[in-house]
């Protein structure tokens, strides 16, 4: 016996019981707290030398979902505030912001829409850098990178 919710939005989130009879033993109940959360976000570290190429994955540890199929956007964060960089829709080319001309067009979107940057800067150590995937209105997978920038 199995419960196949399809299309599942957070209007779902409750308790679900199932109650069925049997025979000799009478009526037989479970009961299910279901919790469907809108947004995930995985944060991560990533060091780099000065003038080298920032490469940040999206999602590092999604695999069986082809993130080419879904709205994403890059950000950055910095001061507390957060600058859209870039923005990709399925089968459109990729739309840079103002905020990529304030970085010196040294942002660029790469394969399996990693963010490329470079050269880094002094000015990039801090700065966050977050990726947001929408795979449903009511469904968002982010990821936030702070970036640590060495130099030799």
């Amino acid at each position: 016996w199995a419960l196949h919710l399809e299309n599942v939005t957070v209007s779902l989130s409750g308790q679900y019981e199932c109650t069925f009879a049997t025979y000799p033993y009478g009526t037989k109940a479970a009961k299910i707290q279901l919790i469907v959360k809108a947004e995930e976000e995985r944060h991560y570290l990533m060091k780099v030398w000065l003038n080298q190429t920032l490469e940040i994955p999206c999602l590092e540890d999604v695999t069986s979902e082809n993130l080419s199929t879904y709205p994403l956007k890059w950000l950055v964060g910095e001061n507390g505030r957060k600058e859209e960089l870039v923005s990709k829709e399925p089968s459109c080319p990729a739309v840079y912001r103002n905020s990529s001309m304030l970085h010196g067009q040294r942002v660029l979107l790469g394969l399996n829409n990693t963010l490329k940057v470079f050269p880094t800067k002094i000015t990039d150590d801090g700065r966050v850098f977050s990726c947001h995937v929408l795979f449903h209105p009511e469904r968002v997978q982010r990821s936030s990178t702070t970036v640590r920038v060495f130099g030799k």
